[in-house]
């Protein structure tokens, strides 16, 4: 069965906290971002380590991914890439040390065409972070969301690793920014997805990735709440009941983790969201 975790940063609460609150609420497992605050790759090492380790253990949680997330745009500039190709590493290194074998991230937009000059930038950063991520054992995981699971599926295919590389399924982004079918895209990237996301939302109106992506990286003028919205699970565009049984039906066994990035009580609509995945699987006989 499907395992259930949260990303901890979604409770607002520190790392103590929302690591007590996931095991309060009956979660499986965590998300968190190494690329911030007090689990930075920087910090989390030594006692601090270990420390968190304990706590984990103590909760009965495991690490379901860790987030490798720089923000900005990526690997889209060559000029910025070997500092976060090598920080990117340090990051699936701390996984492993957390008995972690999924570092995920958003990489920028992916260009329809393998002709753009930024195709080739993208796929050399790919390349490397998939063949360091498979030395140990691990998956470097790009989050679908800038651009549709086709594109995806195809940049992928033409990298040609043999391990090391793919998805982190976040229905609400491809919902959000592509509207795109979820349990096609789900069979699509297949072979590639190694987490996912519980998180729903809704596309207000067609929005250009490029626009949207650059907003979020604090440029241009396009406010991306009148583009898309994120929404408590089940109340949004992501049909979850035929997205999870394309999951099980394509062989997928991972973590569907939690991410809430809005909303005033956090905490609710992470229980809520538990509970609806939780009515979800009694609904799906497949899932037995």
């Amino acid at each position: 069965m499907f395992r259930i975790g949260v990303m901890v940063e979604s409770f607002r609460a520190g790392l103590r906290g929302g690591v007590e609150a996931a095991a309060e609420l009956g979660a499986d497992g965590i998300q968190f971002y190494a690329t911030t605050g007090e689990t930075h790759f920087s910090r989390l090492r030594g006692r601090a380590l270990k420390e968190f380790r304990a706590q984990l253990n103590d909760h009965g949680l495991r690490v379901a991914a860790v987030c490798g997330d720089f923000g900005g745009h990526g690997f889209q500039s060559e000029a910025g890439n070997r500092q976060r190709i090598e920080d990117s590493k340090r990051v699936l290194q701390l996984a492993r040390e957390l008995d972690c074998d999924v570092v995920t991230t958003h990489i920028g937009v992916i260009p329809s065409s393998p002709d753009h000059p930024r195709y080739a930038v993208l796929a050399r950063a790919c390349a490397e972070l998939g063949e360091a991520a498979h030395s140990l054992g691990g998956v470097f995981a790009i989050e679908t969301g800038p651009e549709p699971a086709r594109v995806l599926r195809d940049f992928l295919d033409r990298l040609e690793l043999e391990g090391g590389i793919g998805v982190n399924f976040d229905p609400a982004n491809l919902v959000m920014v592509c509207r795109e079918n979820i349990p096609e895209a789900v069979r699509l990237l297949a072979r590639y997805i190694v987490h996912t996301h519980a998180k729903d939302g809704i596309n207000l109106q067609p929005v250009d990735a490029e626009l949207l992506y650059g907003a979020f990286a604090g440029e241009g003028t396009l406010k991306p709440w009148e583009y898309i919205r994120e929404t408590p699970l089940g109340e949004g565009n992501v049909p979850f009941p035929a997205y999870l049984t394309a999951l099980r039906e394509t062989g997928f066994r991972g973590s569907l983790t939690i991410e809430r990035e809005v909303g005033e009580d956090p905490r609710g609509d992470i229980a809520k969201a538990i509970r609806y995945l939780r009515a979800c699987k009694a609904d799906c006989p497949i899932w037995t």
